[in-house]
């Protein structure tokens, strides 16, 4: 059992000003994992007002003390990535070798490029007259979600950190086990009191009060869009800067060109990461209306092979969804697909073969999808693809475009400045051509619906900075 009673404020671990806590179930077994406390606007008082003492010593740190700091929680987030592997595999059910690759090795990377990024950036600029100086924005709340919890706060707290800024971080309080490491770490390489305070507590709680937080310049959110408008909202009171990464629907384009398997392949298992519950996924397979039922039976068969299981068994694609609720909203979404009339290739609403227990659900693909389907409409956030067929390639774009969100793309064409071509018209944040690998140092965030701002690389860090003219 996992189970913290204190919160990281200030620099110590301290009691919660309530009596609440909050409960972390294992999504494979469905007992309870852990517990957290239920932080409070008291809470979240005390560790902003500990955040915004620390701001301007810690603003004034020397930028190469401000890098050594994240060369060491670099290290020691490598130091722990088994450990940090292991309970994302057990609190969100990331398959083992997925949480290791990507859940605690990316967070390792990100730090490590701050660090590079920091030390290099140009913290002065001439232009004309004036002498531009980017400075920090202040106190961040970095409210994050459950499904990469250690890559979206890391993600947040080392560019802020980098910049000169302090931090408040609320976790999910379905996935908050990894945010307690991060504080511990925090403690561990000596990092000033108040420059990182750790805050659980549900959304509507802790959350809605760090957004309203007076002494919060800037809120740093990750999750659903209704969340990120009721932070928007909040935060409009106090004119604070906001950064907001909503999700997406993501298009992945198959030219009349392309490697068919190869698309349909990895656009499959694009949509299946991390069973569905990725903001970037490519859950919408667009294919020329000729080639529609080839696809079809391409993804089923590249489906197929997503084994469900116990996330802790190497041999396992796919493990569960996060919760009970989260299961049952993609299951309603399955539902809804098949009364619209899409055709259902492979899956269902029903649990899998031999998992009577756990939060899972079949690897679904549906085909003859209409773009006007819910399914291919709205984010699902579980392992369900939809196949859409189109004719020519001004169709292919208006589909790819025709929803809120815009957050990623991908285009798939054996004539690369034809992929440039179509990917410059799409709107989305990232469009990778041919399966390119992800980039650490490029600018991750959407258009739409999907959010503003920008998360990764030097645009991470140029979020947390207000850039100030000093004219001579």
């Amino acid at each position: 059992m996992n189970v913290h009673t204190e919160l990281y404020i200030d620099g110590a671990w301290v009691r919660a000003a309530g009596e609440g806590e909050l409960e972390v179930r294992n999504p494979t077994t469905e007992e309870l994992l852990g517990r957290v406390p239920a932080g409070n606007e008291r809470d979240v008082d005390r560790a902003a007002v500990a955040a915004a003492r620390a701001f301007e010593p810690w603003a004034a740190t020397p930028l190469a003390e401000r890098v050594a700091y994240l060369e060491r929680l670099k290290a020691a987030l490598q130091a722990r990535a088994d450990e940090l592997a292991r309970t994302i595999a057990l609190e969100v059910g990331t398959p083992i070798r997925l949480a290791r690759a990507i859940q605690a090795d990316l967070p390792v990377t990100v730090a490590g490029t701050y660090a590079r990024i920091a030390a290099e950036f140009a913290f002065e600029e001439k232009i004309g007259n004036s002498l531009v100086v980017p400075e920090p924005v202040g106190v961040v709340a970095a409210i994050t979600p459950w499904n990469f919890p250690l890559h979206q706060a890391v993600a947040k707290i080392a560019p802020a950190l980098a910049a000169g800024c302090t931090v408040v971080l609320k976790p999910s309080e379905v996935a908050p086990l990894t945010a307690f490491v991060l504080a511990a770490i925090a403690d561990e390489i000596g990092l000033p009191p108040g420059v990182l305070n750790v805050v659980s507590g549900t959304g509507g709680g802790a959350g809605e009060a760090l957004a309203r937080h007076p002494l919060v310049r800037m809120v740093s959110f990750t999750g659903s869009v209704a969340a990120g408008r009721q932070v928007s909202a909040l935060a409009a009171a106090t004119v604070k800067r906001v950064a907001l990464e909503l999700g997406g629907k993501s298009a992945s384009v198959v030219l009349d060109d392309a490697d068919l398997p190869k698309a349909v392949a990895r656009t499959v298992g694009s949509c299946f990461l991390n069973s569905g519950q990725t903001c970037n996924a490519w859950t919408r397979l667009l294919v020329p209306l000729s080639r529609h039922e080839e696809a079809a039976e391409l993804a089923r068969a590249a489906a197929a092979r997503f084994t469900s299981g116990d996330p802790l068994d190497p041999e396992t694609k796919l493990g569960p969804l996060v919760s009970a609720q989260q299961r049952a909203r993609v299951r309603r979404h399955i539902e809804q697909g098949l009364r619209q009339g899409a055709a259902l290739v492979l899956g269902g609403a029903e649990a899998p073969d031999g998992l009577p227990t756990g939060y899972f659900v079949r690897p679904t693909i549906f085909a003859r999808v209409r773009p006007e389907m819910t399914i291919a409409q709205e984010e699902i956030f579980g392992p369900v693809l939809s196949i859409l067929p189109y004719e020519g390639e001004e169709e292919a774009i208006r589909i790819a475009n025709g929803t809120m969100y815009g957050l990623a793309a991908a285009v798939w064409s054996a004539d690369l400045e034809r992929a440039r071509r179509v990917a410059r018209r799409l709107r989305a944040g990232q469009v990778d051509l041919n399966g390119a690998r992800f980039n650490p140092l490029a600018p991750f965030g959407g258009f739409g619906q999907s959010g503003h701002g920008r998360e990764l690389g030097r645009f991470g860090l140029e979020e947390f900075l207000e850039p100030k003219a000093i004219q001579t």
